[in-house]
Parts: structure tokens; C-alpha cells; sequence
């Protein structure tokens, strides 16, 4: 079973930045394509950057040109920059496995874009 905990959300104004972190309690993300999930409430959990094995990464059109996923396989963890904040990004976001995710899921760290 792997262990995903996500930090470093936080309040930050229209246009500010913020940065995620996931850090897994083994090593995957050297054999997994790993991703950033968001989910607000009542809706489906939609993924929004992915990073693969290789280190090539792919951004859903919604926060392409803002945010920059990266990793650090040496510290288990995944990062994600997040640039230009609007408020239509306030929600959870999440870690996990880009396919198969793993179970269960991390508590997600919350991102509100508010002035």
C-alpha cells in the first residue's frame, strides 16, 4: 500500500502563486506516470498535469501556461507550481497514479483563489 499526502495549499489572492507537494511513503514515481487531480465539490475528479516516467509532462487546457508539475524521485515527491491563480481553481487537489490510482487516496490540500 502506498501512502500519499499532499500539502501545501492555502489562501492566495487572483494572480498569486502557490506549492504543491506530494510526498509517497516509497519509491514510485520512477516506474508510475504520476499526476495532479482536482476536484471541487459535487463534480467528478479531473486531472490536471501528469508527469511520466521520462520526466515528459502534459497539462489539461484549463491550467496550461500556469502550472509546472515536477518531481524529485531522490525525496518521493511530486511538486506542483501553481502560477496565476484564478478563482476558478479554488478546490482540493490531490496526487496520485495518472492510471490505476492508487487506494486510498491522500486528504488532498485545499486551494482557495480569493481577494
Amino acid at each position: 500500500q502506498v501512502q500519499l499526502v499532499e500539502s501545501g495549499g492555502g489562501l492566495v489572492q487572483p494572480g498569486g502563486s502557490l506549492r504543491l507537494s506530494c510526498a509517497a511513503s516509497r519509491r514510485i514515481f520512477s516506474v508510475n506516470t504520476m499526476g495532479w487531480y482536482r476536484q471541487a465539490p459535487g463534480k467528478q475528479r479531473d486531472l490536471v498535469a501528469t508527469i511520466s516516467i521520462f520526466g515528459s509532462t502534459v497539462y489539461a487546457d484549463s491550467v496550461k501556461g500556469r502550472f509546472t508539475i515536477s518531481r524529485d524521485s531522490a525525496k518521493n515527491t511530486v511538486y506542483l507550481q501553481m502560477n496565476s491563480l484564478k478563482p476558478e481553481d479554488t478546490t482540493i487537489y490531490y496526487c496520485n497514479r495518472a492510471t490505476a490510482p492508487f487506494s486510498p487516496w491522500g486528504q488532498g490540500t485545499q486551494v482557495t483563489v480569493s481577494s
